[in-house]
């Protein structure tokens, strides 16, 4: 029997909208998410690019104010 999930909002390219939610360009975010899935299925995904689109991401999420 196949898993079920929860149905979740998505955005018009059919991401769900929690993935780009904090990013400074979301078109941006969701081409390099689609990207890096396409390549990872392809199996041509090395540890290198990963590292470099984890540098990548962390850039480009907005920051968080500190609460008092």
């Amino acid at each position: 029997m196949a898993r079920k999930f929860r149905k979740v909002k998505k955005t018009k390219s059919g991401l769900p909208v929690k993935y780009v939610r904090g990013a400074k360009n979301k078109a941006k975010q969701t081409r390099e998410i689609k990207r890096t899935a396409k390549l990872y299925k392809a199996g041509k995904l090395t540890g290198a690019m990963m590292d470099k689109i984890s540098k990548r991401r962390a850039a480009n999420a907005k920051k968080k104010k500190k609460k008092r």
